[in-house]
């Protein structure tokens, strides 16, 4: 089985594409809906993202999807369902198949992720209905006295004990450990936090005997909080996040896909492409799985309108080119005005 695992997630990283997520809970679709003017169901969202994973040639830039709960169930044009779709397209379908951050007991400003009760018996519901990946996110805050060694563990072994499940399922996890950039904290704060997460997770990953060579990590970059008024450059965040990945994550892994975690699309456009263009000899793919990132432009475009699917696939096949260049330290800010 390691075999098959380390070959769906080689296609995960290939080269010069990356992962749209598009795996947002209803809350959360329903809220960017709502921004627009646009009424959050069933109907509307499976027909934003069937706009979405219908832009022609988006496999050219994407290798995987990551899917909600609801859209895995759901079909395209009322034909083949998501996971049918992406397959046929050449995009590796996946799951989230965490319940979310819940606040962490005794420890006040920080949470723990859930979902692991009945996930073996999800995972292999999951993997019958088409799915070949799975999705897990921790998320760790940086504020007053923490995060606590507590928090930290805590989310470091849930991940761990779900990348074991995923593993023993046949599914390849994405294993997302998220330092948050929400505060006024430094660059330097980010970066201690982060390299303690990471080596952490490691840890109890190696604990609970899970293939590194048969995940992907999806971790933050290392970046100045929101409301820090010194905000490190695109230099140095690149620069700060690859020694950091450098002295946590094991050469056996096959890729590193980021999360854009707040970040705007040029933010996190310009920090991938400039990872992959430092002199750093890295054993890993850096490349992309962004939410907002990629989906912020198409959404906007859709704005509840289905007519407008040419818009919507122009803004979506441009997100994905941009990154997919980044990912090979080829980006130029002249691709964001032609396909």
């Amino acid at each position: 089985m390691i075999d098959q695992l380390q070959k769906t997630a080689m296609q995960m990283v290939a080269p010069g594409r990356g992962i749209l997520a598009m795996d947002e809970s209803t809350g959360t679709c329903t809220s960017r809906f709502e921004n627009l003017g646009v009424k959050s169901t069933p109907t509307t969202r499976k027909s934003y993202r069937s706009l979405l994973v219908t832009t022609p040639n988006l496999s050219d830039y994407i290798s995987g999807a990551i899917l909600f709960d609801e859209t895995l169930r759901q079909t395209v044009s009322g034909e083949a369902t998501f996971p049918e779709h992406l397959a046929h397209q050449g995009i590796v379908p996946g799951i989230k198949v965490d319940k979310g951050a819940k606040p962490l007991a005794g420890h006040p400003g920080e949470k723990v992720t859930e979902g692991l009760d009945g996930l073996r018996e999800r995972l292999v519901e999951y993997v019958q209905l088409g799915a070949r990946f799975a999705k897990w996110r921790a998320v760790i805050t940086i504020g007053d006295g923490i995060p606590s060694d507590a928090c930290i563990m805590a989310n470091a072994h849930g991940l761990a004990r779900y990348a074991a499940l995923c593993q023993e399922a046949g599914l390849v996890p994405i294993v997302e450990p998220e330092v948050l950039m929400d505060g006024s904290h430094d660059i330097e704060a980010c970066r201690e936090v982060s390299d303690k997460t990471f080596h952490i997770v490691f840890a109890q990953l190696e604990e609970q005997r899970v293939e590194p060579s048969g995940i992907v990590l999806k971790p933050n970059m290392v970046l100045s909080g929101k409301d820090c008024p010194q905000q490190a450059d695109v230099d140095e965040v690149a620069e700060q996040t690859v020694d950091c990945l450098l002295a946590t994550v094991p050469a056996e892994v096959p890729g590193i896909a980021f999360l854009s975690g707040g970040q705007t699309d040029e933010q996190a456009t310009l920090h991938l492409n400039r990872m992959n263009q430092l002199d750093k000899d890295v054993p890993w793919r850096l490349t992309f799985s962004y939410g907002r990132a990629l989906q912020q432009a198409p959404m906007k475009a859709w704005s509840g309108n289905d007519e407008n699917s040419a818009q919507v696939h122009d803004a979506a096949l441009r997100r994905a080119l941009v990154n997919a260049y980044a990912s090979k330290g080829e980006y130029s800010e002249s691709l964001e005005a032609s396909n």
